[in-house]
């Protein structure tokens, strides 16, 4: 498959390495002239080359964006038509300044700007480090580490986790742009924290538990639903939603009690 990257820091770089080791051909770009790539070129090897991010976009079945959130106005959203984006960015407001999300999560941000492509929330979980060094694709996908995703299109969402699948990581869906994007942005209690496909979809089960809880008033007081009705509006038996709350509560708390 061509695999367009536009961004050639550590994540789009990293990124760029995997996929090229296992047969893709990729071309990598940066905000400066493909000339300056030509070390990153040298050392991907036969299936790399360089070029702008109009040709990245242009060359890529498949593209990721790996810039920084502040900067997403700047890709080819002419080029990116009817083309599936891997959304590799978050959002920092004290790198980007303040943005207004009015509600949305800042991938649906991306999504409503790159209008004409389909956009997948994925690689932006895991430290470039790890994305460096734990790929395992001979290891069981449950035991491999997890790389979370989200979107609104099944198909692209297939094609972006067999690219994952890949390179040795396990993609874990975690829903829509919408309600699965806030699950992995910065803040979240599972953004960045290393885990097994098999973990991941637990702790995942039980975020997802806590925060449907919270939308339904459980941990208002007093309560505006019983455990009972939040588990049969949930469709799960009581003792999987205690099971699921604990785990979620506990994230959150383990969360909070981190060191600065």
């Amino acid at each position: 498959m061509n695999v367009g990257i536009i961004g050639s820091g550590n994540i789009g770089s990293t990124a760029a390495q995997h996929f090229t080791d296992v047969g893709h051909e990729v071309m990598v770009s940066n905000s400066r002239e493909p000339e300056t790539l030509a070390d990153l070129v040298d050392d991907l090897g036969a299936n790399a080359q360089a070029g702008t991010p109009a040709e990245a976009a242009a060359f890529g079945e498949v593209v990721m964006e790996a810039i920084p959130f502040g900067a997403y106005e700047d890709l080819p959203t002419d080029v990116l038509a009817d083309t599936i984006v891997i959304s590799a960015s978050n959002y920092y407001p004290l790198r980007d300044g303040a943005v207004p999300l009015e509600g949305q999560t800042h991938t649906e941000l991306i999504a409503d700007y790159l209008s004409d492509a389909t956009v997948i929330k994925a690689f932006n979980t895991m430290y470039w480090e790890v994305l460096r060094d734990e790929g395992r694709p001979d290891a069981d996908p449950e035991e491999r580490l997890a790389l979370f995703i989200a979107g609104d299109d099944r198909e692209a969402k297939e094609i972006v986790t067999d690219l994952i699948d890949d390179i040795g990581f396990t993609a874990v869906d975690t829903g829509t742009l919408a309600k699965g994007g806030r699950h992995i942005e910065p803040g979240s209690p599972i953004y960045t924290a290393p885990m097994t496909a098999n973990e991941a979809r637990t702790r995942l089960a039980a975020l997802k538990t806590v925060v449907a809880a919270n939308e339904r008033g459980y941990y208002e007081i007093p309560r505006n639903i019983t455990a009972s009705e939040l588990a049969g509006e949930l469709d799960m038996s009581q003792e999987l939603l205690s099971e699921h709350l604990r785990r979620g509560t506990e994230q959150f708390v383990d969360q909070y009690l981190q060191e600065p």
